[in-house]
């Protein structure tokens, strides 16, 4: 009976959870419903920020009309599910990893590039620039849209040993998102590559299943990696952008007004909460040593040595990623 017992309460916990990370869920009768699914928690991350503000938007310009529910923390759809169910409808809106679409599009690998962004300032200026517009197209004939690019911050690497130079990672395993020129780079560093779901981090870093991991200092804090990891390594190595997205399904079934309105306020989002995400990334970095957290600062000369070891990713994919197009964004 017990046992009973602890089953069910433990399937009405999964229920309130889904329910209550559902930021605006109280759509009322004839308005079409939005699913917006993302994998990120914390309040303070980027990405919840700008959907939620972005719900709230929608939910109050176009009230009536559009209902957006929220579901972050993989509490709807997990990194592997999610760009399936956005083409089958079972979700209208996701803003995964730029790192997530090789399977549909090489192209986006030009984000994933070591050092080819010398700091969040000069990415953005790329992804304004009408090369980075033009590639929120990229996977058009896929059925997905862009809608905007999202930044996260700069990546990092922790591990469960100092990092200084890249040889300190010679043999250690890395968790790598789904990404060739991510495995590619944690190889040029002696280290192995172990994709895996962005929910089982932590986990994995506990257990040792993994010995480090790259992401930004949102990612980092609000996930209390630093708590399963000797140190954080201040490399600011690789971008972590996300695509805001949708389908031509569900852009498509929007009357013209309706569909002009929330391409603008995509937009206004989009810009809003690019503009902050510095000071984002700052106080985050700020959390963790505040929480007890450790972070390695490079000298000149230190950080060098990485992207010395780094550069030559970048010839290995210039033939599917275009030599061109990387020459744009490593000239902003």
């Amino acid at each position: 009976m017990l046992k009973k017992i602890n089953s069910t309460l433990a399937v009405l916990a999964v229920v309130l959870t889904a329910a209550t990370s559902s930021a605006f869920a109280s759509c009322e009768p004839g308005e079409k419903v939005v699913k917006f699914s993302h994998v990120t928690g914390g309040a303070t991350h980027p990405k919840v920020v700008a959907a939620n503000n972005f719900a709230e938007r929608v939910n109050k310009e176009l009230n009536g009309k559009l209902c957006v529910e929220v579901y972050p923390n993989s509490t709807l759809f997990g990194d592997s599910k999610e760009l399936e169910a956005l083409l089958l409808g079972d979700v209208q809106l996701l803003a995964p990893s730029l790192s997530k679409f090789g399977s549909y599009t090489k192209k986006y690998g030009v984000f994933d590039l070591p050092f080819i962004f010398k700091d969040m300032n000069s990415a953005m200026a790329f992804t304004n620039s009408k090369t980075g517009k033009d590639l929120l197209n990229a996977m058009e004939d896929k059925g997905f849209v862009g809608l905007g690019y999202w930044m996260s911050g700069m990546k990092y690497f922790s591990a469960n040993k100092p990092l200084i130079v890249p040889t300190d990672a010679k043999g250690l395993k890395f968790r790598v998102q789904t990404s060739d020129v991510a495995k590619a780079m944690i190889s040029a560093m002696s280290a192995s590559p172990q994709p895996m779901a962005f929910a089982e981090v932590y986990g994995a870093l506990q257990t040792k299943v993994v010995d480090g991991q790259e992401n930004t200092w949102s990612n980092i804090y609000t996930k209390k990696f630093f708590e399963v990891q000797d140190s954080t390594t201040e490399t600011s190595h690789q971008l972590l952008g996300y695509l805001f997205m949708t389908s031509k399904d569900f852009l498509n079934s929007l009357d013209a007004d309706t569909r002009s309105k929330f391409i603008k306020i995509a937009d206004e989002v989009t810009n809003a909460e690019n503009k902050s995400v510095n000071q984002a990334e700052e106080t985050n970095r700020k959390n963790i040593l505040q929480a007890g957290g450790k972070i390695n600062v490079l000298t000149p000369e230190q950080r060098k040595q990485w992207v010395d070891a780094m550069k030559p990713v970048w010839t290995q994919f210039e033939t599917e990623i275009g030599k061109d197009l990387i020459n744009t964004a490593a000239g902003f």
